[in-house]
């Protein structure tokens, strides 16, 4: 009689001293660094009813992925260091390892594409071009630092699973359910995403109140 192969389990963190840098600096601070992008579209966007209700399905796209993916990393990512109490390849990690911050992408190209409905073809790319540095810029960052620390903490079980697995882009085949450790845990995601919902709701309500008062903005 065969034995039925257990599915493997994640593995225990080490202890790991904080790193220090401008990286660390970064993370710690990465929501604070793209404030500048919602203000910029707030200030100088100009939505019409379809670029809003368009952006603004494109961004529900992207909270969703992020949700999805939050069940799974749980409270963890709204940590000021970089740490993880597992390594969750399940859901959408099984797909790419940042699925958090391709859905912080996602909503951001959303709240642009919803601001950007009155503007001219050259502002809306200047605003486009602002977004996409300081994404960029902030992302470019800090996935080294947490790849780094996973490799660390995790060491050939996260070489293993970087080596199979896209940083951004589904590009490959998902990880097969044999390999996929993680759970989904609803119970954590208002706990986990409050603080990103709220700025969520808040910048609908900024899309809507341009809506209604289009001459409030500022002018490129």
């Amino acid at each position: 009689m065969t034995r039925r192969r257990k599915k493997p389990q994640a593995v225990a963190p080490q202890e790991r001293p904080p790193a220090g840098g401008w990286r660390t600096f970064i993370f710690k601070n990465r929501g604070l660094l793209l404030v500048p992008v919602a203000i910029a579209l707030v200030a100088f966007g100009s939505p019409s009813v379809t670029s809003a209700l368009a952006g603004i399905l494109v961004a529900l796209a992207g909270e969703a992925l992020r949700i999805w993916a939050v069940g799974y990393s749980g409270t963890t990512t709204r940590a000021d260091t970089v740490t993880a109490p597992l390594l969750a390849t399940a859901g959408p990690y099984s797909k790419i390892r940042n699925p958090l911050y391709v859905g912080n992408a996602v909503i951001a190209l959303g709240f642009w594409i919803a601001f950007s409905g009155r503007l001219s073809v050259g502002v809306s790319l200047l605003l486009l071009l602002w977004v996409a540095a300081l994404v960029v810029g902030v992302y470019a960052a800090i996935i080294p630092l947490e790849e780094s620390y996973l490799m660390d903490v995790f060491g050939a079980a996260y070489r293993r699973y970087r080596d199979n697995v896209p940083r951004l882009l589904p590009l490959k085949r998902p990880l097969p359910p044999r390999q996929q450790l993680g759970k989904w845990q609803g119970q954590v995601i208002l706990k986990a995403e409050v603080i990103t919902l709220a700025y969520f709701i808040l910048m609908v309500g900024c899309v809507l109140a341009r809506l209604a008062w289009p001459a409030a903005g500022w002018r490129l």
